[in-house]
């Protein structure tokens, strides 16, 4: 499932220098790799109500059909693929909203288990029952927040796949080891482990999302909690930050996700690392989406705060060309 947005394919003759969108398609030798962009919005333990869940999901699909660079279903070369990761009572109902619309929901976890006496989890065939086509593996708040290890993200990675759904592997260092200067370390120990066991055949269906410390020289995702419209809403920024869209640097980040890729390389081959597509994953912003979108090795956003504001969401999906 895929919406139409914005996007120039540059030609894969000449060259392309580091504000191109040469993300879009790469040449491996005498071989093309197609790398389709992937806007996902993860609303994480919001919004409150499902009233408000229909009311966010109505209102994105409008805005989004209103936008003169965005159509409805369309397989075409360029467009983008779009998902949404509600809460999990929710996502019947925001499925039926986006699903005619082209848009996929996911799941923002699952246990590794098929089933049995595990209170409060749920395993992948019942997600995969009421209509997820993703699974969010590894985010940093269920690593750190909920202590997930590497060993039980890779289980929960394959058995994504396992059900046939794809998933959104999440990695990134945490303040400390940013400050140890050790990310690069980080992320490749990371993607290391928690793709043990993944065939090549199966990473056409992996998606990295890379969630980085470093904002502007300055630490901006840590969770807080701020009123929004009387609606408690967790963003991936301290209080100083909210609202002014700071995120990573384009360059820095582009190099991180350039590194991942030689850690792909490394475990699979260059087709591998070349086709996988990875996404920035921050305080990701309609101000910012356009420059981290023309990145040569940056496929895609994993949309926090900005995925609980239809208008905002709607911009991002519709990044601009550059």
């Amino acid at each position: 499932m895929k919406f139409s947005a914005a996007l120039l394919v540059a030609s894969l003759a000449a060259a392309v220098d580091a504000f191109s969108v040469q993300h879009a398609t790469t040449r491996v030798g005498t071989e093309m790799y197609a790398r389709q962009p992937i806007m996902a919005g993860n609303w994480k333990m919001n919004p409150s109500t499902e009233a408000d869940a229909l009311n966010l999901s109505t209102g994105f699909v409008a805005l989004l059909n209103e936008m003169e660079d965005t159509c409805a279903v369309d397989e075409s070369e360029g467009c983008t693929e779009v998902v949404l990761f509600p809460p999990f009572p929710f996502i019947s109902k925001v499925r039926d909203v986006v699903g005619p619309h082209g848009i996929s929901v996911g799941s923002q976890q699952i246990y590794y288990e098929d089933k049995g006496a595990f209170t409060g989890s749920v395993a992948a065939s019942m997600v995969k029952s009421v209509g997820c086509e993703y699974v969010l593996c590894g985010h940093s708040e269920r690593r750190t927040m909920f202590g997930d290890s590497d060993v039980n993200i890779n289980a929960k990675v394959r058995k994504t796949l396992e059900f046939g759904m794809k998933p959104i592997l999440c990695v990134g260092e945490t303040k400390d080891e940013f400050d140890l200067g050790i990310t690069k370390e980080v992320c490749a120990m990371q993607v290391s482990k928690d793709l043990a066991g993944v065939a090549k055949e199966q990473m056409k269906d992996v998606v990295i999302a890379c969630k980085l410390q470093l904002c502007c020289g300055i630490y901006c995702f840590y969770p807080v909690i701020i009123i929004i419209e009387t609606t408690l809403a967790v963003l991936d920024e301290p209080v100083w930050a909210i609202g002014t869209g700071l995120v990573c640097g384009n360059n820095e980040a582009n190099e991180i996700h350039k590194f991942i890729r030689t850690v792909l390389e490394k475990m699979y081959d260059k087709e591998v690392a070349e086709s996988t597509r990875i996404q920035y994953g921050g305080s990701v912003t309609p101000d910012s989406v356009d420059g981290l979108m023309a990145m040569s090795d940056i496929d895609g956003c994993l949309v926090g705060g900005a995925s609980l504001f239809a208008d905002k969401f709607a911009r991002i999906v519709n990044f601009k060309k550059q």
